[in-house]
């Protein structure tokens, strides 16, 4: 899924092989430090692989920072079926339920319409004022501008 160009528009760089097992990695041991991750989005109909969607920590510092932050990766075949939005709504429901999360967090960059279209559908609302640029991407980088999206408990 890394591997394809349309997953990774909207990323710095294509995860390859090893970065993609390194993120398994820390997805799994995310679960076991903070009882959240990024779970496998699987169809129900064949168990096939979809995707992933769940919580992380950011990496990087920034104004809302720290936060858990809400996130989805599918494959371009699963795209527009609803699949994001039934997991980042399943997913929202465990952050305030059983996390007792007080906000959850979520950014891309601002052409990035089908993400932020998930986000807008959770509830989430977008401050232009919040929108920052990305720590992590170095000046004039053209995926340096992010948007950001939040949800309190109340929302969920």
């Amino acid at each position: 899924m890394n591997a394809d160009p349309r997953v990774t528009e909207f990323l710095p760089t294509r995860p390859d092989r090893r970065a993609t097992e390194a993120m398994i990695a820390r997805a799994e041991a995310s679960f076991v430090t903070n009882g959240f991750g990024l779970w496998a989005v699987e169809l129900r109909e064949s168990g096939t692989f979809a995707g992933y969607v769940g919580f992380q920590r950011p990496t990087f510092q920034a104004p809302f920072t720290p936060c858990i932050e809400i996130g989805w990766r599918l494959s371009p075949d699963e795209w527009g079926k609803g699949y994001a939005t039934e997991g980042a709504r399943a997913v929202v429901r465990y952050g305030f339920e059983t996390l007792a999360l007080e906000e959850i967090l979520s950014w891309t960059v601002p052409e990035n319409v089908r993400s932020r279209r998930i986000m807008t559908k959770l509830g989430m609302t977008h401050d232009p004022r919040e929108d920052f640029d990305h720590p992590l991407l170095p000046e004039g980088h053209p995926l340096r501008r992010h948007v950001l999206y939040r949800m309190g408990r109340s929302v969920g």
